[in-house]
């Protein structure tokens, strides 16, 4: 098919303009990521958030702007703080770019959706809870009851979250699927305690998952603790045989909850759906 000149102009036009938005989410999502840097070192340690303003851990000094521009300045300064030459820990520019990929990923998906920010809200919870709960094996409140207060408050404004078209089928729906991920891991640690004579899920991850269910209602449930189930079996079992069996207590299940939360937003969905024409019972 021939396309005239008017035509092709205006796909260039639509493709500028779609790469420029997707830049300034990649670019919004890294900006966001520095943030959560300050974040997941500073709650665990109860320190403020806002101030002091970001500064080198080695030699105390404030960072200047040009210093602190999120991926750009780490590849710049080689890893080094410029006045005391301290080094800089990878995780700050591999969270940075995390961010920024999920949150482009999540654009490119839904586009101009007003499911998106709510999206990324919850992505910047998961990635703060997750690299907190690797160094200090808790997810703060700030992430867990946060997100089931942001999933009751958000539901009904937007229950497409829910696959709903009114606030109150949004609603009732957060408040299921919020009863369903901390009722279903309350039951998995109350029975693991029983048999086992210790703690088998730590009270972070049930309500984890109870603000996830709230926010993405019980089927995304289902398929986060079937899939977070399945990759921390598929991790816990390749550490413990390279490293041995004292790291099957050092493995926490906060960030499998998480990747699997990403994973229902991203498409996991689709592939509930198909899992369930598959056994006959057609999507839901």
């Amino acid at each position: 098919m021939r396309i005239t000149e008017g035509a092709r102009g205006g796909f260039m036009t639509e493709s500028f303009v779609n790469g420029y938005l997707t830049f300034c989410v990649f670019a919004f999502g890294a900006c966001l990521g520095s943030f959560l840097n300050v974040c997941i070192w500073r709650i665990p340690r109860e320190e403020s958030i806002i101030t002091p303003g970001s500064h080198c851990p080695h030699c105390s000094q404030p960072i200047a702007w040009y210093d602190n521009i999120p991926l750009i300045s780490f590849l710049v300064l080689n890893a080094r703080c410029r006045r005391c030459g301290g080094g800089i820990a990878l995780r700050y520019f591999l969270v940075e770019l995390l961010t920024a990929i999920l949150f482009t990923l999540i654009w490119l998906r839904y586009g101009p959706d007003g499911r998106v920010p709510i999206y990324w809200l919850m992505i910047a919870g998961l990635i703060l809870g997750t690299f907190v709960d690797f160094d200090h094996m808790i997810i703060p409140d700030r992430v867990t009851l946060g997100g089931c207060v942001a999933g009751l408050v958000l539901s009904p404004l937007a229950p497409r979250l829910h696959d709903q078209f009114t606030a109150w089928g949004g609603e009732r729906e957060a408040l299921l699927g919020m009863a369903a991920g901390a009722g279903l891991l309350w039951l998995v640690s109350v029975v693991g305690k029983l048999i086992f004579r210790k703690d088998a899920m730590g009270l972070g991850d049930v309500k984890l998952l109870g603000g996830l269910g709230a926010l993405l209602g019980w089927r995304a449930v289902l398929f986060i603790v079937m899939a977070s189930s399945f990759l921390g079996s598929l991790v816990g079992v390749y550490l413990i045989a390279r490293r041995g069996r004292q790291w099957q207590s050092r493995i926490p299940y906060g960030p499998y909850l998480a990747l699997a939360a990403v994973l229902w937003v991203l498409g996991g969905r689709e592939l509930w759906n198909t899992y369930l024409l598959w056994l006959g019972g057609g999507p839901r």
